[in-house]
This record gives structure tokens, C-alpha cells and sequence, in this order.
């Protein structure tokens, strides 16, 4: 359940952005009070003219709350791949923390980035020495599952991200 939490605000962006009540906006009018609408000088507008503000206000809204979907929607998909597919197939690169000593069953491998990745298969890569050493996690064609490569050398083992 922990890992879905960072799903909750793209699923509210989303809900409120397409709601019925965010299509049917009220015109600007209606949202400010009359104080504020006169204090704005829009009292001195034609019906015509407050009906085109109306319009480019709407246009306005429809576009940033386009972009802030856009925007959390890659962000939740770049915090949390190897948790989930989300369709790409674009590696994630990057370089290990701290020294790798090759690759071993249950060992965990932390990314700069944060990422903690756990190998799950018996994939071994010894006598392997390397002070942060640039890696590659590639995605498989099915499924949630990714290999690791190490810059320099052909041995990929499979890992899980874990955090």
C-alpha cells in the first residue's frame, strides 16, 4: 500500500482537472465579489468583452491544469520505475554509490539518484572492483522486470528496485 501513495495526488490532479465541476467553470463574475470585480476595473467591461475574458480565462485554466497533470504524471512515473511499468522502455542511468564489488544474489545496489535496486538472480560478475561505476537498468520486453549493466563489462544481472 506504501508504494501506491505517491500515485494519490496524480489520481486527484486528475479527477479534479476533468471533473464535470472544472469543465462547467463559472464565469470570473461569479468567483470574485462585487467589490473585488469593480476594484479590478471589470465593471467597465461590455458584456461582449466580459464574455471574451471569460473565454481566455478558461483557455488559460484548461492549459496550466493540462501542464501540472502532464508535469506530476512524469514525475510519479520517474520517482517510482521499477515499481511499476509505465510503458517506457527508456533505461534509467546513472552511477552506484560507493564501491561495487560485483554482482552477487541479494546483494543491493544504491543509485545516486536514491534508487535501491536488489539482484535476484545468480548472475555473478567477481574479482570486480569499482569506485561508483556508471550502470544502466534496462527494462524487459514483458513484465516489471529489469537488468543491470555495469559500464565496461558484458555480465547484466537481474535486480528489483526496493526503495
Amino acid at each position: 500500500m506504501s508504494m501506491l501513495r505517491p500515485l494519490l495526488p496524480l489520481a486527484l490532479l486528475a479527477a479534479f482537472a476533468f471533473s464535470p465541476d472544472a469543465l462547467a467553470r463559472k464565469p470570473i463574475e461569479q468567483d470574485m465579489t462585487p467589490e473585488e470585480f469593480k476594484a479590478a476595473g471589470l465593471d467597465k467591461l461590455s458584456a461582449e468583452e466580459l464574455a471574451k475574458l471569460n473565454t481566455w480565462l478558461g483557455r488559460k485554466i484548461d492549459t496550466a491544469a493540462t501542464e501540472a497533470a502532464t508535469e506530476a504524471k512524469k514525475k510519479v512515473e520517474d520517482e517510482n520505475r521499477g515499481f511499476f511499468h509505465f510503458g517506457s522502455m527508456e533505461p534509467i542511468t546513472g552511477r552506484l554509490q560507493g564501491e561495487f564489488r560485483g554482482f552477487r544474489r541479494g546483494r543491493e545496489y544504491t543509485l545516486e539518484n536514491g534508487h535501491v535496486w536488489r539482484q535476484v538472480d545468480d548472475a555473478e560478475l567477481g574479482g570486480v572492483r569499482l569506485q561508483a561505476p556508471e550502470v544502466t537498468l534496462k527494462p524487459a520486453m514483458i513484465g516489471n522486470v529489469w537488468y543491470m549493466g555495469v559500464k565496461g563489462y558484458n555480465t547484466r544481472a537481474k535486480v528489483e528496485r526496493v526503495k
